[in-house]
């Protein structure tokens, strides 16, 4: 006991120390965890073999964190990403394994530990660089949402590259140890023995279907019995029974998939996706994201103390010109996609420089190959030191962009937002062509805005035309608050992106429960959005438009403007009622048409509209019958 207080109090200590000068000085948090395992293991040599113990324990915040990452793709979010995750994201990952693994032939490596070296290293790292792209104020560029489809793509990807190594092992066949003794397929040692103890006496056929049935009942239990489960729990009220039930799906989850020989990163990623829709899902992420934070950096101080610094030392020209060559022909991959997804200016570089480092994905998927025996040790010793490498080098890349911005000014860089000198009692965010009607009208009654937008262009043609606005992100919670919102009566959420505008309205709502909201929906589905989120009114972009389109259509077609026009309001009146009953049973993340209660109330609601507008029609023509009242 007193051993293992000492140990923890050691990696604790130094994780302290060391994690928040990393960041302070720009390198992030993990390669200060990286830099504390490399301080208490090859430098001062204050833990020794027992780190490789608590590496696999430490792993399992790889498994929650793919969890969560789960969690935040809901299937439509994937799907409205497809352009970019399957092109982009897709294309990236193909070639940069093509390239590296290409090079790892030429040196003389078998196909199956190329193909592994390439999958390795074409990962890059989303925690560098997601934190230094949002330190810097760059997640909202080109270039940064760009690259954070490849990284979204590079997370999902790890799934089936884990499933990959074992294949690649068994495709390899036995190999000669350094002692002269030939080590089996993976299966057969003592590690998958234990792994695959339940199932390994079955036929191949039906470890199949087993693994099948383990992903099919992770899939249909989080879809049907989520909802009861956490239901039960809420009822005990009682805060720590929503971190035991969190812990136990993910734990329950990657000891199944332990069984039937797959990796626990796919459960527990598949679950996170089918729970994505859940409206315990923040419960669950802020029950977990504690969890995964400590065992991710546990895991990479562990990773630290285990790199071998003597191998850097001894060669310390080959094993940096390997770091630099692999981000060289990382980089020359990024670049070449930046003109078939064409990126200009700084963008270009940005996402070029910023995504030419390996990452801590690569780090797991060495030691899962190094179990496999994909890779030999001094191989995969090589390659942990090489990701380490790149990953530490990385900072001065986004040094290097910096210093390129300066020469590649364009419009699309992020501005600081302006300071507002001014509050009123609306707030308008977003000044497009749906914002700046709702403002001139406003401005034509005698009322002022706060009006707020990020596009710049938008901004400056305004103030060209004597209109004043502001410069700045309607979804930052501070820029609202000086915008007013603590006294505001009103706020209009006119923004383009489906996804700012119900934050902003879930945010204001939550801020202000008096506050009128006047949001701007897509269509029905991000009605039924904006409904949850707390919007009071809300209306569809092309509804209205096409309501009195159809009323040209009935004039034109013979009917008197008085009639079109009680036709429209019919349906409209009608429209709105169906929508309240259907914001209702509508399910996020569902499809329509696969919600039985909804169709089954929406086929209900059409037949009503049809006998209300025939009923609308029959009175109006019985009214022309008979004339004029006294006539």
């Amino acid at each position: 006991m007193q051993e293992i207080l000492a140990f923890g109090s050691i990696y604790l200590i130094f994780a302290v120390i060391m994690v928040p000068i990393a960041a302070r000085i720009g390198l992030g948090s993990v390669l200060g965890y990286l830099l504390a395992g490399v301080t208490i293991g090859p430098v001062l040599g204050l833990v020794g073999s027992e780190t490789q113990d608590l590496q696999h324990v430490a792993e399992f915040g790889v498994v929650m964190m793919l969890f969560l990452i789960g969690l935040e793709m809901a299937p439509r979010t994937l799907w409205d990403m497809r352009h970019r995750l399957f092109g982009l994201g897709g294309i990236q990952i193909v070639l940069s394994i093509v390239v590296i693994g290409g090079g790892g032939l030429w040196i003389g490596l078998p196909w199956q530990t190329a193909l592994a070296v390439g999958a390795i290293l074409a990962l890059s790292s989303t925690a560098i660089v997601m934190q230094t792209l949002t330190e810097r104020g760059l997640n909202r560029t080109p270039g940064g949402r760009n690259a954070f489809a490849v990284l979204l793509t590079q997370d999902i990807a790890v799934i089936p590259m884990l499933a990959l190594m074992p294949l690649l092992a068994i495709a390899r066949g036995p190999q000669i140890a350094p002692d002269g003794s030939i080590t089996a397929s993976p299966h057969a040692d003592a590690h998958h023995g234990e792994t695959l103890m339940l199932f390994s006496d079955l036929p191949a056929w039906a470890q199949t279907l087993t693994t099948l049935g383990a992903i099919a009942a992770i899939i249909l239990a989080g879809h049907y019995l989520s909802r009861p489960l956490f239901r039960f729990i809420h009822a005990a009220r009682l805060r720590e029974m929503f971190t035991i039930v969190a812990l136990l799906i993910v734990v329950g989850i990657a000891a199944l998939m332990n069984m039937v020989g797959l990796s626990p990163a796919l459960g527990t990623f598949l679950a996170g996706v089918v729970l994505a829709n859940s409206e315990f899902r923040h419960d669950l992420e802020s029950n977990i994201e504690p969890f995964k934070g400590l065992l991710l950096g546990l895991f990479f101080i562990t990773v630290g103390a285990g790199i071998n610094t003597s191998l850097l030392l001894n060669e310390p020209l080959t094993m940096l010109g390997l770091a630099l060559g692999l981000m060289a022909a990382k980089g020359a991959v990024l670049f070449l996609l930046t003109f078939m997804f064409p990126m200009r200016g700084q963008n270009r570089w940005l996402f070029t420089l910023s995504l030419a480092q390996a990452g801590e994905f690569g780090l797991v998927l060495v030691s899962f190959a190094l179990q496999t025996h994909v890779l030999t040790q001094t191989l995969g010793q090589q390659l942990l030191l090489i990701i380490s490498l790149s990953m530490l080098l990385t900072p001065f890349a986004f040094i290097l962009h910096a210093q390129l911005a300066k020469r590649l000014r364009d419009d699309t860089a992020p501005q600081d937002p302006d300071d507002i000198d001014e509050q009123h009692t609306v707030i308008i965010a977003g000044i497009g062509r749906f914002g700046q009607i709702v403002n001139r009208m406003l401005q034509l009654s005698g009322y002022q805005a706060t009006v707020l937008d990020h596009d710049l262009r938008t901004i400056e043609l305004m103030r060209k035309f004597g209109w004043k606005g502001f410069l700045g992100d309607p979804t930052r919670p501070e820029l609202l608050q000086a915008a007013g919102i603590a006294t505001a009566k009103v706020l209009v959420a006119a923004l383009d992106d489906k996804e700012a505008t119900t934050r902003l309205v879930t945010h204001a709502r939550r801020e202000r429960p008096d506050l009128f909201i006047v949001a701007r929906a897509r269509d029905r589905t991000h009605v039924f959005e904006l409904y949850r989120a707390g919007a009071d009114h809300i209306v569809r972009e092309m509804f209205d438009s096409s309501l009195r389109a159809a009323r040209y259509v009935l004039e034109d077609l013979g009917l008197t403007e008085y009639e079109a026009n009680e036709m429209e309001t019919a349906f409209y009146k009608h429209d709105r009622k169906a929508l309240l009953e259907l914001a209702e049973l509508w399910k996020p993340g569902v499809p329509a048409d696969q919600n039985p209660e909804y169709m089954e109330r929406a086929q209900a609601l059409n037949k009503e509209l049809e006998v209300a507008l025939l009923k609308n029609a029959d009175e109006e023509e019985a009214e022309e019958q008979a004339g004029p009242i006294g006539g």
